[in-house]
């Protein structure tokens, strides 16, 4: 049986268990969350989702917080104490977006660890595609191409969510997988590689397997010119290490 919710009141949050579920909650290792909490979460997820909905078939510049709230099924109050305003809701948006493909980036980077262009190049090759699956993403990149879309800005232009987060990252795979390199150089290769990525996913010039596999020679080659002499370096498979043609 579904749950029902008043979204002005968390003590009227109602809930059948359902055939899967014990009502005294047999893993005693997980509490639930206090009432407050789980209705405030809960109402976090419906209004996010519906914003996603709506962004996906209109664009975000064509949604307002009165669709938002109407579709979540909340007071429109309820989603200004929530997110702020309409461009808190949109970053919380673009966040929760971008935490999906930075796991699945960091999954691709570990995926192989014995080859560490391979593994650049599998995690940019994720990302152009993913961007290409992705509904919102898509629906944002398409938009900016045509002329402009507000959420566009969360994805290229500011610090948060995507560029430190994804500087941050990389910059950890980076400095695991080239030892030799000074930080500065690590910090350096992480910076220029998502900023590279992020360019070709608005503007791409080549398909997406053409972009991850120059990018990510690009990238293992910049780094490894930088490593000092004499110190060990990754093993690159036979061509990996200059950009080709190809």
């Amino acid at each position: 049986m579904a749950a029902a919710y008043d979204d002005e009141d968390p003590s009227r949050m109602s809930h059948s268990p359902s055939s899967g579920e014990s009502s005294s909650h047999s893993r005693t290792d997980e509490r639930p969350d206090p009432p407050r909490v789980a209705w405030r979460k809960h109402m976090r997820r419906r209004i996010l989702s519906a914003a996603h909905e709506l962004a996906c078939a209109s664009g975000w510049d064509n949604v307002s917080l009165a669709e938002v709230a109407l579709l979540a099924e909340v007071s429109r109050p309820s989603v200004y104490k929530e997110f702020g305003n309409r461009a808190g809701l949109g970053q919380a948006l673009v966040t929760q977006e971008s935490e999906h493909i930075l796991r699945g980036v960091a999954e691709r980077l570990e995926e192989s660890s014995n080859d560490a262009r391979g593994a650049l190049e599998a995690a940019m090759l994720y990302v152009l595609t993913e961007a290409e699956r992705n509904p919102l993403v898509s629906a944002v990149v398409s938009a900016a191409r045509r002329g402009s879309d507000s959420l566009l800005p969360y994805l290229t232009a500011r610090p948060d969510p995507v560029f430190n987060s994804g500087q941050a990252l990389l910059a950890e795979w980076l400095g695991k997988n080239y030892p030799a390199a000074e930080p500065a150089e690590v910090e350096l290769a992480a910076d220029v590689t998502v900023r590279m990525t992020i360019s070709h996913l608005v503007l791409p010039r080549w398909d997406p397997g053409t972009t991850a596999r120059r990018l990510s020679s690009l990238v293992s080659a910049m780094i490894d010119m930088r490593a000092p002499s004499g110190v060990p370096r990754p093993s690159w498979p036979a061509g990996a290490g200059a950009v080709s043609n190809g």
